[in-house]
C-alpha cells in the first residue's frame, strides 16, 4: 500500500482530470450530494483543499469554507488549490502533530485520511454527475473503501458529513461501492 500522501497525490491527479472536463453547462448539473449542483460541490472541495493547505502551513486561508472559491474560472481555482494542497502535504513533518478541522482536532495522519476521502469521494461524485465515470481511479477508490470498512465509520455518519450507507451491488466497481458506503445515491449506468 502506498503512503497516504501518495494517495492524496493520486486523488488530486484524478480529480484534476475530471475538473478539466467540467465545461459548458456541466457545472449546473445536479450533484450526488443532495441540494447541490456540480459547481457548489466543486466549490466545497476547493474551499476544503485551501483550508487544509492553510492549516498545514499555519497560514490564513483567506475565506470561509463555503465562500466563493471558484470565481470566474473554476478549473484554475481547482488547479491553484491542488498545487497549494500538494505542497502543504509534502512539507517535512506534515504527518506529525495535529490538524484542526471544523469538527475538532485530529492527529495529522488521521486528518490526511479524512482529506484523502474528501478529494477522492468528491472527485468521483463530480465524475458520475457529469458523465465522466471512466476517469475515476477505481483502484484508489477500492483501497480507500477497504480502509473505511476496517474502521469505526459511525462517528462520521452525521449531517454535513456522510449519510447512512446506501445499498450497492457487490459486483459494482469499487468507486460505486465507495460512494454508496458514504451515503451517495448513485445514478444508473
Amino acid at each position: 500500500m502506498t503512503s497516504v500522501i501518495e494517495q492524496i497525490d493520486r486523488a488530486l491527479d484524478m480529480t484534476g482530470v475530471i475538473v478539466e472536463g467540467l465545461t459548458g453547462d456541466r457545472l449546473a448539473a445536479p450533484a450526488l450530494c443532495p441540494a447541490w449542483d456540480v459547481r457548489t460541490e466543486l466549490n466545497h472541495l476547493v474551499g476544503g483543499m485551501r483550508i487544509f493547505a492553510a492549516e498545514l502551513t499555519g497560514t490564513d486561508a483567506g475565506a470561509a469554507h463555503e465562500d466563493d472559491w471558484l470565481g470566474g474560472d473554476p478549473r484554475a481555482a481547482f488547479a491553484l488549490a491542488a498545487r497549494l494542497d500538494r505542497d502543504a502535504w509534502h512539507r517535512p513533518g506534515a504527518l506529525d502533530g495535529t490538524v484542526r478541522l471544523g469538527f475538532g482536532e485530529l492527529p495529522a495522519r488521521m486528518a490526511a485520511l479524512v482529506h484523502l476521502t474528501e478529494v477522492l469521494v468528491h472527485g468521483a461524485d463530480l465524475a458520475l454527475a457529469t458523465g465522466q465515470e471512466t476517469l475515476v481511479d477505481d483502484d484508489a477508490c477500492g483501497e480507500l473503501l477497504t480502509v473505511m470498512l476496517a474502521m469505526d465509520f459511525g462517528a462520521f455518519r452525521r449531517p454535513g458529513m456522510f449519510g447512512p450507507e446506501v445499498p450497492a451491488d457487490p459486483g459494482d466497481p469499487a468507486h460505486r461501492r465507495l460512494l454508496a458506503f458514504t451515503g451517495r445515491r448513485l445514478p444508473s449506468r
